[in-house]
């Protein structure tokens, strides 16, 4: 666990990075945001199929994805090679996730993080007002060539980012998350890549347990739009991050005769994002309560308010986190 640095302290590290970036010139962070502009959908209009491994501190785990672009829209597979098997499979809005060892698969009808290699919105718009953007040279990456651009935050309330874009197809081949001190905190990278679909496109984007049979539960995520939050209050803000999108999940139990809704907030500021869960307390107390776990680049903090647990995570430092959940309440309370 990474203890949460103080506001103060934060706020000098913030104007620390500010004084070290000065000397970005604006026409060059022009350059890299329309670079970025450039790239930002080649890895949902692109077919590809490769090995790529994340990375946080002295633990990997490596996945094998294939994602064919075609006109009736996107389809991809992602399979975790490494520990306790697993296997997402992606049409569209629709996504199966397949976990063996429980024989249980879980179906979402629309996701809301977006995931390597598509890390990028669709919109760039107001990413330098949060970060300094810059090109920073050239690598080779899983054979492939690319630009490099950083992105440096331009106060304490996130974290820093790089990227590796292949030069000819603008594909994200790697993206690295850093402190304020520069060190890595996580990061993910292909270690080999092809470009264009599958010749057996349709057995490689199958799944490899959708036909086993005997014993395996499906569980039906479903979502809605919620029409009306307004019970809630979020005062902790965050320059830049602003609410994407607002819904009500409802999980079904192990026993699958209940369900449990969650309300469900992503705020984003492009880049960076946050999530709140807000669900009624299933029982009096919980452990954990006004903590902080901190995982890679990933802080989480739970909180109890109005007989509600509160949970907020999000890939920004712990500071920010405990500011954002601290913020929450109950309106008129």
């Amino acid at each position: 666990m990474r203890g949460w640095v103080g506001a103060w302290t934060g706020l000098a590290l913030g104007l620390a990075a500010q004084s070290a970036w000065a000397q970005v010139v604006p026409g060059q962070q022009q350059e890299a945001l329309q670079w970025l502009q450039r790239v930002a959908g080649a890895a949902r209009k692109l077919s590809y199929s490769g090995t790529f491994v994340y990375r946080n501190g002295s633990q990997s785990e490596t996945s094998r994805i294939v994602h064919v672009a075609a006109g009736d829209g996107q389809m991809e597979k992602l399979e975790v090679l490494d520990g306790s098997p697993r296997e997402v499979i992606r049409h569209n809005e629709e996504v199966r996730c397949y976990l063996p060892e429980s024989q249980l698969v879980i179906v979402e009808q629309r996701s809301t993080r977006r995931a390597f290699p598509a890390l990028l919105p669709a919109s760039l718009a107001g990413l330098g007002e949060n970060y300094f953007i810059r090109k920073v040279g050239n690598a080779r990456i899983a054979g492939f060539e690319s630009q490099i651009v950083r992105l440096e935050p331009r106060d304490a309330w996130r974290h820093g980012h790089q990227f590796w874009f292949a030069q000819e197809t603008g594909l994200l081949l790697k993206a690295d998350i850093f402190d304020s001190r520069g060190e890595s905190l996580e990061s993910l990278a292909f270690t080999e890549l092809r470009i264009g679909a599958p010749a057996n496109a349709t057995d490689a984007l199958k799944s490899s347990y959708a036909d086993r049979k005997g014993g395996w539960q499906v569980r039906q995520a479903k979502l809605r739009d919620m029409r009306d939050d307004a019970q809630w209050v979020f005062r902790g803000d965050l320059p830049g991050f602003r609410r994407h999108a607002a819904m009500v999940r409802s999980i079904p139990r192990k026993s699958g005769q209940e369900t449990d809704e969650v309300m469900h907030w992503v705020f984003s500021d492009g880049i960076a994002a946050l999530s709140v869960f807000i669900s009624p307390l299933r029982e009096p107390s919980e452990p954990g309560e006004g903590t902080i776990q901190s995982l890679g680049a990933m802080s989480i903090m739970k909180r109890i308010v109005d007989s509600h647990k509160v949970v907020v995570m999000g890939d920004v430092p712990p500071a920010a986190v405990k500011h954002f959940a601290e913020g929450i309440g109950v309106r008129g309370k």
